[in-house]
This record gives structure tokens, sequence and C-alpha cells, in this order.
């Protein structure tokens, strides 16, 4: 099992800044893709950020040029730090990783619980 922990959530006004953080804990032989994404009320949940181990990047359009998304292998966590926010940006943001519990195991997609994001003035 692979249990991932979300926090950095909170309230910021239009144009603050947030971190959110990620940290994947418990039996796995490796991460392939960590990411995160972001679930507004009414609205499909949608891609924000991924990032390979080998830091390849993805980015939805709407968030290109404000948000930065890092990972640390060592210690399997992913960040994803936020800038000049926009009142769209509120959702709640879920941390995802594709881990492998052995070599020979395919990657299978894990989820975190979840933190609110909400961008308001």
């Amino acid at each position: 099992q692979v249990q991932l922990v979300e926090s950095g959530g909170g309230l910021v006004q239009p144009g603050g800044s947030l971190r959110l953080s990620c940290a994947a804990s418990g039996n796995f032989f490796s991460i392939t893709t960590m990411g995160w994404y972001r679930q507004a009320t009414g609205k499909q949940r949608e891609l924000v950020a991924t990032i390979t181990r080998g830091a390849t990047t993805n980015y939805a359009d709407s968030v290109k040029g404000r948000f930065t998304i890092s990972r640390d292998n060592a210690r399997n966590t992913v960040d994803l730090r936020m800038n000049s926010l926009k009142t769209e940006d509120t959702a709640v943001y879920y941390c995802n990783a594709d881990s492998k519990t052995t070599f020979r195991d395919h990657s299978k997609p894990y989820w975190g619980q979840g933190t609110q994001v909400t961008v308001s003035s």
C-alpha cells in the first residue's frame, strides 16, 4: 500500500501564493510519476501538473507560468508552488503517485485525501 498525505492548502487573496506538499509512505518498490490534480465544485477533476523521476514536467495550460511542480526522489515527496493565484484556482487539490509494489508490477495510481485551496478576496 501507498499512502499520500498533502499539506499546505488554505485561503489566500487573488495574486497570492501557496505551496502544497505531498509525502508518500508505505510499501512500494518505486514511484514513477507524481502529480497534482484538482476538482472545483461542480466540475470534473482535472490535471494540474505532473513530474517524472527524471524531472520531466507537464502543466495544464491554465497554470503554465504560475505554478511549478518539483519532487525529491529520495524523500518521495512532491511540491506544487502556486503563484499569482486566481479565483478560478479554487478547488480541492489531490496528490497522485503512480507506484510499483514490486519491480515486476505495473504502476498503479494512488491518491491523497486532498487539500482545499480557496482564492477569494
